[in-house]
C-alpha cells in the first residue's frame, strides 16, 4: 500500500465500487424498487452539488482543498456554515446513494466503513492542523460548528 493514492476520492470510489460487489455477491436483503433508486440518485446528485459548492469556496479562498497540505485560509462561509466537512459529508451521502440504487441492505456497509475511514484519517488530522495553522480562530470555528451535520 505504500504507492496507494490516500485520498478521500479513492476511498469514495472503492466504497462505490464495494457496495456493487456486495449487492451482486451478498445481497442480504434486496429490494428492488425504481423509487429507491430514483432516491439514491437524487442524494448522488445532492452530494456533488455540495462538493462543487464547497470546492468553490477553496477557490474563492486560494487555499489547498488537498487533505495533508497546510491551509492557507479558514473557510467558515458557504456549505461550511453548517458543517465542518462538507465534502466528507457529500462522500459518504454520495456512498449511500450508490447503496441505495444497488438496492440491497449489504451495500451499505462500504459506506459505514467509508465514514469511519474519513473521520479517522482526514477529518481528525485536518482539525488537529486548522488548530495549529489558525490557532484561536479555528478553536472559534470548531466549538460554533458542527464536525459532520
Amino acid at each position: 500500500m505504500k504507492h496507494f493514492p490516500d485520498l478521500p476520492p479513492v476511498w469514495t470510489i472503492g466504497a462505490f465500487v464495494l457496495s456493487w460487489v456486495f449487492s451482486q455477491v451478498l445481497p442480504l436483503v434486496s429490494v428492488q424498487s425504481f423509487g429507491l433508486q430514483l432516491l439514491g440518485l437524487a442524494w448522488i446528485g445532492i452530494a456533488v452539488l455540495i462538493v462543487l459548492w464547497a470546492a468553490l469556496q477553496f477557490r474563492k479562498s486560494k487555499t489547498t482543498i488537498e487533505p495533508h497540505h497546510t491551509p492557507t485560509a479558514l473557510i467558515t462561509k458557504g456549505p461550511y456554515r453548517f458543517s465542518r466537512n462538507p465534502i466528507y459529508v457529500a462522500m459518504v451521502l454520495s456512498s449511500a446513494g450508490v447503496a441505495l440504487w444497488c438496492a440491497a441492505l449489504s451495500a451499505f456497509i462500504p459506506t459505514v466503513v467509508l465514514a469511519i475511514v474519513l473521520h479517522r484519517r482526514f477529518v481528525m488530522p485536518e482539525e488537529r492542523l486548522l488548530r495549529e495553522t489558525f490557532g484561536n480562530d479555528a478553536d472559534a470555528y470548531i466549538s460554533s460548528s458542527k464536525r459532520w451535520v
